[in-house]
């Protein structure tokens, strides 16, 4: 059981990671926003801030059930 969870939490992780990539392509790439604003060096960049914040959170988030999942697998084991 233990490592069928491990083996959902990758993939989970890496459809994150590809969306994030995806995102960061996207905001890379694009001359133009969705409300028609020209997108400058600086909107780019405090666009790949705000992205860069919602990955830590992610990250944390999923660290955080990483080690939930260690320890109630270890708890299931004693």
């Amino acid at each position: 059981m233990f490592n069928l969870k491990i083996k959902i939490w990758w993939l989970i992780n890496i459809v994150w990671l590809l969306l994030f990539a995806a995102s960061a392509v996207f905001i890379g790439v694009r001359k133009v926003d969705a409300a028609g604003a020209v997108q400058t060096p600086e909107i780019k960049m405090l666009s790949f801030g705000v992205l860069g914040v919602v990955f830590l959170f992610v990250v944390i988030f999923q660290l955080i059930q990483l080690i939930f999942i260690y320890f109630i697998n270890r708890k299931r084991i004693q």
